[in-house]
């Protein structure tokens, strides 16, 4: 009989600091302001005759990876649909109802996603984990929770089960 494990990894390391702000109409918005963003992840694979289901070393270097490339970035929601990104100079220029925000260009992330929240961030790391097929398919992963925290106590998670 085939044995599944789930696995949780919430290092001290996996995390990212960021700017942002978010998005609740097309006339609100907060002001921006930032977090120390923590990263957990929980997969779900089968256990080895070795009685584990592989290094987790793997699984912890492409997760602080991806943490560092967001990491002291202004983040901003490419694809919202209440602001308008252009590029202007070495700037972002950002508008939103009848304000323009500028942003340096060195300083900020375009992501693609919808609002700069936990769930959407949850969804984006989630995604470029399941980038990696070979990650994926050599270990036989089942299933991937990605959870985002903005602070104590409040998570958003994205969830992917092999089909």
């Amino acid at each position: 009989m085939e044995q599944l494990t789930t696995i949780d990894l919430a290092k001290e390391y996996l995390k990212f600091s960021a700017a942002h702000f978010t998005i609740f109409s097309a006339t609100e918005r907060e002001r921006l302001h930032g977090h120390n963003f923590r990263v957990a992840a929980s997969l779900t694979a089968p256990v080895g005759d070795n009685g584990m289901c592989f290094s987790y070393r793997i699984l912890k270097d492409k997760l602080e990876s991806l943490c560092a490339a967001l990491d002291e970035y202004m983040l901003l929601p490419a694809d919202s649909p209440h602001l308008r990104i252009s590029q202007s100079g070495a700037h972002y220029s950002v508008r939103f109802a009848a304000e323009e925000l500028l942003f340096p260009r060195g300083d900020t992330l375009l992501l693609p996603v919808r609002n700069a929240t936990v769930e959407e961030y949850a969804r984006y790391l989630l995604e470029r984990l399941l980038e990696d097929r070979e990650l994926i398919d050599r270990h036989d992963i089942r299933e991937v929770t990605i959870k985002v925290s903005s602070g104590p106590g409040q998570w958003g998670s994205c969830h992917w089960r092999k089909a």
